[in-house]
């Protein structure tokens, strides 16, 4: 190791280990008030902001929740900037790092990799292009309000201690890192990010790409089966397209796609090189998520003729990965006179680095958001025949061809060519080894097979569009009319758009920039040398996207309620393909059926029933197999005394529940066994092996642990779930395969690693193996087992201390990270505390808030984030709401002015400077 790089991790070992040391002792001393306390925000007395046209009051309840009131939006939108910059600048710093491939500018070489593949997609660089061209002139004047509040808030804290604890731990290993001024692309850009997470069926496609190798075409269908329509149903029932190509609901009343203002308030190649692709790709899920994965959510809004308030609820928790700090930020947007000055009166959730609310309420309507799962991702196969040329219908064309630099921390300046074709950029360029790859590739009529493919990706973010016009129209809107004419807007992510007004309407709009295919559905890598593969374009070359007036709706649908859980939204009667990968619909079917049952007998629906359907935690699997498992005959009383565990279960999965513990162990090791066993090596678990026994509990006496021998288990890189959201692919995939007692995917390798076949014996060696994992994690005795033991979540500070070979990342991890929690809830469950059986069972996406919304009495609403207001470690409010939260509690949301002046703790007030 160079010397320079031993003396600065040992420089960054004695600073970490002094916060420590200090952030634990009572008193605290000069180094915790100067490096810890001083980067805490000012929140009481006022302070003097740059540009500010009057005072702006920021009102903080004991949460540290602001709520802001200004007399005119662009002061509005100034003052957020400054107030978030207060709260979360290093998580927006590195989340524009992240967005326009800059991380090395932070972090060092280690994100050269990433930031390589950042740039190569060009996030920013479309980023820019919507800034430049589409964006409204008062959307752009909002970002720039914004970005103007941040600017004064970094000029008072221009790096280093004063900014934050992470800038002094980045300070010991890169001293020369400041921040550099914000710019309103640099909030469009991170609507890029969320895309990303949400990007359909991406890494679907490279994995029955890898199947492929392995597989017949029948049995990748067994592991992706059909969507069951007739048991799950969908979001809306199906209508039709008028003549005009407009959608006619089937269940609601039709209207059209209103005029702009109306109702607003104030106006696959080869298989090395596509597992190359899923590598380059995995290197960002602890930053973003891997697309399409852990991104799900539940949204239902239930009219005012059901609930106990005589005006409509709605209820939305998004599932995301856990972060320390939180993905969400908490906030009201008041103007004290709305009108043509000052347009906005929100609260909700937003993001860190973006202005506005993208999900809440305003006075007069309410919205939440859920994955829509559209397939906006298509992957070619790219013949490269030169190191400028590639090959369609025949004919060589040229790719485009830019220069990025990468200037790395500590280190010498890295230049890459990014190559594009008409399709998209070719991601699969990482280097000339990887160019020169593979022997066949899963598609018909491809040309010279032995010399290797490219792999370029088509998506919708990547073309310019106007989503964050969409943000501030949202915010605005009125009535069901202007909700519409913002959804048009809502380009990328499509998310499924539910509503509810104050007038007693509900209803759910399906938006977004969808392609139209021109041949193929978008399961498969596409080959990209002929071009009658492809999406529909106009005239002008652009692309022509499934009209908005032939998406999907529903207003005040006869059943008087709405349930969006990442279900399909219509069934295959409609004439457009949105996706053949939708979620499976398990959670919106228990959504549904709490509603239903709660409607019986003249029954109605309270704003605490809402809360409390959010917490369920049932394992609709288990239902199904729980009886099966019983029946199974097991001789060994060591194991049958776990069995008998399942006979009187209710198939909650509660955090003190040791049955849910052992179900939820069987279940991984069916999964196991079953398929983990038999898939391709790109597609096993990092070390793709494991002994169950190689951990135990170091708390345990010895004599605790059982003697039996410890069972060798063999998964899959995400065995529990390709989509960690929900996770429902895989129950129904074991659900169709239950009623086949000799399925070839029942055929097992057993502990001594001979070949078994049969359900039958597939059962009994998951209960045998279950025992006996859950013995050396928990204890033999099971009157001590609990799911909350082995079901944790421990919330992670997403950039520093990573490297856990290094003792300063784990003394990192000490300072920022928070937890271990034990949870309730599970996977495909409503409470979608998911994990992945391939590695175990700690949580791995969450409901990242939760919300219940009140149209008849906003101050009724109420809300919780998974950590805090605060990105300040030991701040008090870095992480209060996650014991909350934990347990399934709401906050009080206030909204009327007198209901957060009664909240209010701290009042800070920005005055021009």
């Amino acid at each position: 190791m160079p010397r320079s790089k031993r003396f600065r991790r040992a420089r960054l070992f004695v600073l970490v280990l002094v916060v420590l040391l200090v952030a634990g002792t009572a008193g605290a001393g000069f180094f915790a008030v100067q490096t810890v306390r001083s980067s805490f925000p000012v929140i009481e007395g006022s302070v003097k902001v740059p540009g500010m046209t009057a005072p702006v009051d920021v009102k903080r309840d004991g949460n540290g929740i602001p709520q802001l009131y200004a007399d005119s939006s662009e002061d509005l939108f100034r003052a957020q900037g400054y107030v978030q910059a207060q709260d979360r600048f290093w998580e927006m710093d590195v989340r524009r790092h992240i967005t326009a491939g800059r991380l090395s500018e932070m972090f060092g070489s280690g994100q050269v990799e990433t930031d390589s593949f950042l740039r190569t997609m060009g996030w920013r660089q479309v980023a820019q292009q919507e800034y430049d061209q589409l964006l409204a002139p008062d959307t752009k004047k909002y970002l720039q309000a914004y970005s103007a509040g941040v600017n004064a808030w970094l000029a008072e804290h221009p790096g280093g201690s004063s900014a934050s604890l992470e800038y002094s731990l980045l300070g010991a290993v890169n001293g020369d890192y400041k921040p550099y001024a914000w710019d309103p692309v640099d909030s469009v850009s991170w609507l890029k990010a969320m895309a990303w997470n949400l990007s359909g069926n991406l890494q679907e496609e490279i994995d029955r790409s890898l199947l492929a190798q392995d597989f017949s075409p029948e049995k990748i269908n067994q592991l992706y089966p059909a969507y069951p329509y007739d048991r799950n149903g969908t979001i809306v029932k199906t209508g039709k397209l008028g003549a005009d190509g407009s959608y006619l609901p089937a269940d609601g009343t039709t209207t059209p796609v209103p005029a702009a203002g109306a109702g607003t308030q104030g106006r696959a190649g080869s298989e090395a090189l596509l597992k190359d692709v899923a590598d380059r790709m995995a290197t960002l899920p602890q930053l973003l998520g891997r697309p399409g994965q852990g991104i799900g959510s539940n949204s239902w809004v239930v009219g005012g003729q059901y609930t106990t308030t005589h005006l409509p609820l709605m209820a939305n928790d998004p599932h995301l990965g856990p972060a320390m700090p939180s993905v969400w930020y908490q906030m009201g947007l008041h103007c004290r006179s709305v009108g043509p000055a000052c347009q906005f009166d929100a609260a909700g959730y937003t993001f860190a680095g973006m202005p506005g609310v993208v999900i809440g309420h305003n006075q007069n309507i309410s919205w939440g958001f859920t994955n829509l799962g559209a397939d906006v991702t298509d992957l070619y196969l790219e013949k490269v025949t030169s190191p400028e040329t590639y090959l369609v219908d025949g004919r060589q064309k040229n790719f485009e061809t830019r220069k990025e630099t990468i200037k790395v921390a500590g280190g010498e300046d890295r230049t890459i060519v990014v190559r594009t074709t008409d399709r998209g950029p070719l991601i699969s360029d990482k280097s000339t080894e990887q160019q020169n790859v593979g022997k066949h590739a899963p598609a018909d009529n491809a040309p010279d097979r032995a010399a290797g493919y490219g792999v370029a990706l088509q998506w919708t973010a990547l073309m310019p569009a106007k989503t964050m016009d969409a943000v501030f129209k949202l915010d605005r809107a009125g009535d069901w009319d202007s909700f519409r004419l913002a959804a048009a807007d809502f380009a990328v992510p499509a998310q499924n758009l539910i509503y509810a007004d104050t007038k007693n309407n509900i209803g759910y709009q399906a938006p977004g920039m969808i392609p139209q295919r021109t041949k193929g559905d978008g399961r498969y890598p596409a080959p990209g040398w002929d071009s009658s593969y492809g999406w529909k374009t106009d005239a002008a070359g652009k692309l022509d996207p499934i009209p908005f007036k032939s998406l999907p709706y529903s207003f005040n649908p006869p059943a008087g309620y709405i349930v969006t859980a990442n279900q399909a939204v219509v069934d295959s009667s409609y004439k457009y393909l949105l996706t053949r990968d939708w979620e499976y619909g398990t959670r919106a079917k228990e959504i549904t059926t709490q509603i239903t049952d709660r409607l019986k007998n003249d029954g109605k629906i309270s704003p605490d029933d809402m809360r409390v359907m959010q917490l369920d935690n049932t394992s609709v699997m288990a239902k199904t197999l729980v009886p099966l498992l019983l029946k199974v005959r097991i001789d060994d009383p060591y194991v049958r005394e776990a069995q008998d565990l399942l006979r009187d279960w209710n198939f909650h999965q509660d955090a003190d529940s040791a049955a849910a513990a052992y179900y939820n162990a069987v279940w991984r090791q069916l999964l196991t066994l079953s398929f983990g066993q038999k898939f391709p090596a790109g597609l096993r678990a990092e070390g793709d092996c494991l002994l169950v026994r190689q951990k135990r509990d170091s708390t345990l006496p010895d004599d605790d642990l059982n003697p039996a021998p410890p069972v060798t288990v063999c998964g899959t890189r995400d065995p529990g779930q390709a989509q960690p959201d929900g996770g429902d692919r895989w129950t129904e995939v074991v659900r169709t395969l239950l009623d086949q007692p000799d399925s070839p995917w029942w055929e097992y390798k057993d502990a001594n690693h001979q070949s078994q076949q049969g359900l039958g014996k597939l059962l009994a060696e998951s209960l045998k193996n279950a025992r006996q994992e859950l013995t050396a994690k928990l204890t033999k005795d099971i009157s001590t087992w609990s799911w909350g033991r082995l079901h944790t979540l421990t919330l992670t500070e997403q950039t520093l201390g990573k490297d856990d070979s290094s003792v300063a990342s784990g003394l990192v991890h000490k300072l920022l990270n928070r937890g271990p929690y034990q949870l309730s809830g599970g996977t495909a469950a409503v409470n979608a505390a998911g994990w992945n059986a391939a590695v175990g069972y700690q949580v791995d996406w969450v409901p990242s808030m939760r919300m219940v919304v009140d149209l008849s009495n906003f101050d009724g609403s109420r809300w919780i984030n998974v950590g805090g207001a605060s990105g300040h470690a030991f701040h008090d409010n870095y992480n209060d709401q996650t014991a909350l939260w934990v347990k399934g509690e709401l906050l009080p949301w206030a909204w009327s002015p007198e209901a957060v002046e009664q909240a209010t703790k701290h009042k800070l007030v920005l005055t021009s400077g």
